[in-house]
């Protein structure tokens, strides 16, 4: 293939992209809900657009796109709340390496946005257990709740920590029974629930560190 055909190619495939982020905001308009809306921004969960469109909503539109790596790039880049939460729900976890796991992370704001990103993407990532410990041990309040929501579901699919990872979690999480942050304390006691159900040791672990709650 010549140069000038690839970029014909290349080209098209942009604007089958750019069609299809506008025809999925054009839909936004049918599905909004002003009073969720105007709720989340209450909250504080701040962009320049929200349609307040629930999120079952957005993943049975999902499903009619499938996985699709451009279109996931082309809705996160729209600071509009349901681009951002289908980006999550239709970006290929297998494309998501740890360059663009920090580019998108970067955009992340509101606890609402990433425990959505944790949970409908980060968790099935290659690096998802290297992120979750980096981020319980930072002190970003909305990335130590998404580190400990992709540690959680990791434990709920069975996948038991080595004997490094056990005390590192552990130190962390009880010290974020202490955090000031509601939401990281949530988290954490979540996290530990899911550590217990691996089996009587880890439940043992982990109800000497809820003891001290």
């Amino acid at each position: 293939m010549d140069t000038e055909n690839l970029n014909n190619e290349q080209h098209n495939a942009q604007d089958a992209t750019a069609e299809k982020v506008r025809a999925i905001k054009r839909s936004f308009r049918l599905v909004m809900n002003g009073p969720a809306s105007q709720s989340m921004r209450e909250k504080g969960a701040e962009y320049k657009i929200n349609w307040g469109v629930p999120i079952m909503e957005l993943k049975a539109m999902a499903k009619d796109y499938g996985k699709d790596y451009d279109l996931a790039i082309a809705l996160w880049k729209e600071d509009i709340r349901e681009c951002k939460i289908l980006a999550t729900l239709v970006m290929p976890a297998e494309r998501m390496d740890r360059d663009l796991v920090d580019v998108w992370v970067e955009d992340v704001h509101s606890q609402d946005l990433g425990e959505l990103l944790a949970f409908n993407l980060l968790q099935y990532v290659a690096c998802a257990p290297q992120l979750a410990y980096e981020w319980i041990a930072g002190d970003n309040d909305v990335r130590m709740i998404m580190g400990y929501d992709i540690l959680a579901r990791l434990f709920m699919r069975g996948q038991e920590p080595n004997t490094r990872g056990i005390h590192e979690f552990l130190d962390q999480a009880t010290a974020a029974l202490a955090h000031p942050n509601v939401g990281v304390r949530h988290a954490a006691v979540n996290c530990l629930n899911r550590f217990a159900d691996l089996g009587i040791v880890y439940e043992r672990m982990a109800d000497k560190v809820l003891r001290t709650i």
